[in-house]
This record gives C-alpha cells, structure tokens and sequence, in this order.
C-alpha cells in the first residue's frame, strides 16, 4: 500500500538520457541528461535541466545553441561516462571512442546517434538547483535506416537504452513485449 515518506522520490525513471553537446571556441563537450523533453511541436521545441555547476551550462549560456542526441543501447557505456567526467578536464569524445561531425547551428551531431536535434536557445529559467534551457529545434537528424515507415523504431535494427537509475541500464529491443491500444471516446 502507498503512504507518505519524509524525504522526496524523484521516480520518473526507467527513461532515455539526452546527451547535450555543445561547441564554443573550439571547445566541444557533451553531458548525460536524463530531465529532458519535447515543449512543442509547431514550433518544435525542446527543453533540458542542466545543473548550473556543470561545466556544460556555462558553454551553453556563451554559445547560444546545444544539441540533442539519442544513442543506441550498444553505447550506454558511453552515456554513462558523459554523465560522470568533467568536460573542463576531459575530452568525452575521445575517453568514450565517439565521433561527431559539425551541424548546421555548428553543434556537435553524434555519429552513432539514431535522433539528433539542433537547438537555438529561445529561453532560460531557474528552477531549484537547475537550469531548464529551452531551445527551438532548427535542425532534426534521423537515422531512416533505424525506424519504420510508420515512423516507429524498427527493434530489428535498434535497442534503446533505458537509465534505471544508480548507473544501471535496461534496453528496449525486439523481445520486447508492444501492445497497441485503440481507444476511442465513445468506450
């Protein structure tokens, strides 16, 4: 039975963790996000908290724009790094064996992503011991290999990490168990 605790759950996992990159000066960075999501869809926007001690929260307010990629369960290692190293003493791209190329906004697109988004920042507001950094979507990347041609991902060719929570990781795959439920008012 549920009842009242003294100290706050913070339950919203399992979920997908963004990984934010960002460029300033020649200074590239990525960061694991698991407080992240779509704003808007006309126009598109899209939001994530980032603590305001991370090094990725000062290059984000210098530069303007940030990226949002998704990566498949093969590299949850890496998301998982990007959330633990620093960026203002290490490079993540190197320590995590992942490339990138420059996207239009010249934000850092993960190769291996399946979804990437390139964000203008449009909004800023604090929020506890966060940052939410709101961003218009100026530029969407997709892997067309991976997802159906119903716009749905296509299991046979992509897992999709989960963060549980403690550094612990489960993926969507094609053993997953999908139910499709059309539900009308009228029921």
């Amino acid at each position: 039975m549920i009842k009242p605790v003294q100290n706050t759950v913070m339950h919203s996992y399992p979920g997908m963790v963004a990984l934010v990159t960002v460029s300033v000066d020649g200074k590239e960075n990525v960061m694991a996000a698991g407080w992240h999501s779509y704003i808007s869809y006309d126009p598109p926007i899209y939001g994530v908290a980032i603590g305001r001690e991370r090094y990725t929260h000062g290059l984000i307010k210098e530069a303007g724009v940030f990226g949002i990629n998704f990566v498949p369960f093969e590299r949850a290692r890496f998301i998982q790094q990007t959330g633990v190293y620093s960026g203002e003493h290490t490079n993540k791209f190197d320590a995590g064996d992942m490339e990138f190329f420059s996207g239009s906004l010249s934000v850092p697109i993960l190769k291996e992503a399946y979804v990437a988004y390139e964000c203008k920042t449009i909004d800023v507001n604090s929020y506890g011991d966060h940052d939410w950094f709101v961003g218009e979507i100026v530029q969407c990347h997709r892997d067309e290999e991976r997802f159906l041609e119903n716009g749905l991902p296509d299991f046979q060719k992509l897992t999709i990490p989960l963060y549980v929570g403690r550094s612990t990781y489960t993926s969507v795959n094609k053993m997953s168990e999908f139910h499709t439920f059309h539900i009308t008012e009228e029921e």
